[in-house]
């Protein structure tokens, strides 16, 4: 049995019965919420808490990015799309935008540990170039600006005591298709894309745990999407930029994922191409497939262990939790202060499942 490899996802603000079953199955290692998983920080905290009394293993993740793509709303503290520290870059000397930065990956990474869960999927290492999904989502169009902010992103979340998934390798920012329903596909050479879409993540490469690749088709250097890809995921990223880190599969769920046949077809080949922990998102019957096909293949070394974090004790509140991390209340009134103050202002609510 290939032990914890699937992640996949629950329907409620509780567990059913039939939850409890399926999170307590070997092959499964992890578990993402989204957005109808939560009402508020208590209510996640107590979820959190019975998915790890069912299978202590597991690995629990969210995307918690800022702006548009923020799973945790009501009882959280609002956190800017990273766009919005790319314009201040661009508008004040660096310092305040890198300040900012640290600041606001430390605020996401407090309070998504304090209600229990392990990561969040960030940082958006893309570009802001033509891409349909990414959009603010990307620090910048200027893969040096992306490389600079999200490195001190980075730096806050590891110093509450989050590991870092820089996603979409080798990146998703300079292709218009979405590929979450559309398959999507880059005609660039390598030497273009390794001179500017895989800058920010050749740079921060060091301080990053994991890695999500994107199911973006690079033609002229595989016709498999990255995260399906040999080519990228062994010879490149493994082989040449001596990347030992965990890659995480994006959402097999996903349309531009489907070029590779059915959930266990797709999940063959991520873990083929050498992914570590294959998602299966929003189909149960999808994600059982997925396990019981995980029960046939063999088990293998694998890297994703130490994405676990140190979860804080439950204090009755959010923000009482929150003062167990020492720069919490400054990073906090620092990105209040600076994106917040009009109240109403940035209200990017956004009924995606984006990851």
């Amino acid at each position: 049995m290939a032990t914890g490899i699937i992640m996949a996802d629950v329907d409620g603000l509780t567990l059913t019965d039939d939850d409890k079953a399926f999170l307590a199955n070997d092959a499964l290692g992890g578990v993402i919420l989204f957005k109808r998983n939560v009402k508020d920080p208590a209510q996640v905290r107590a979820l959190t808490d019975s998915m790890r009394a069912v299978n202590p293993r597991l690995i629990i993740s969210a995307d918690q990015e800022g702006g548009r793509v923020a799973r945790f709303r009501d009882g959280f503290t609002p956190l800017p799309a990273m766009g919005r520290l790319g314009e201040i870059y661009d508008d004040n000397p660096p310092e305040l935008a890198l300040s900012l930065a640290y600041d606001t990956g430390y605020l996401m990474a407090c309070e998504v540990l304090a209600v229990g869960v392990d990561i969040s999927f960030a940082p958006v290492l893309d570009i802001d170039g033509y891409s349909l999904v990414i959009g603010d989502r990307a620090f910048h169009a200027d893969p040096q600006v992306v490389t600079a902010l999200s490195s001190r992103f980075i730096d806050g979340m590891n110093d509450a005591g989050m590991k870092a998934t820089g996603k979409h390798f080798p990146g998703h920012g300079s292709i218009a298709p979405d590929s979450h329903v559309s398959d999507a596909v880059d005609t660039r050479s390598l030497d273009k894309i390794w001179g500017c879409d895989l800058i920010s993540f050749k740079n921060n490469l060091t301080k990053l745990s994991a890695l999500m690749p994107a199911h973006v088709i690079f033609s002229q250097i595989d016709d498999k999407p990255a995260g399906f890809s040999k080519v990228w995921l062994q010879e490149i990223l493994r082989d040449k930029m001596g990347y030992d880190g965990v890659l995480f599969s994006d959402d097999l769920s996903m349309k531009a994922a489907h070029v590779a046949g059915d959930v266990t077809a797709r999940v063959k080949s991520a873990i083929d191409a050498g992914c570590d922990m294959a998602l299966v998102c929003n189909s149960r019957d999808d994600a059982i497939l997925a396990v019981e096909f995980a029960k046939g293949m063999p088990d293998v070394p694998n890297r994703f262990g130490k994405m676990k974090s140190v979860i804080p004790t439950w204090q009755g509140d959010l923000t009482t939790t929150c003062q167990a991390f020492a720069h919490y209340n400054t990073a906090r009134d620092n990105v209040l202060g600076e994106f917040f103050n009009d109240i109403g202002r940035q209200d990017e609510r956004d009924p995606t499942n984006y990851i």
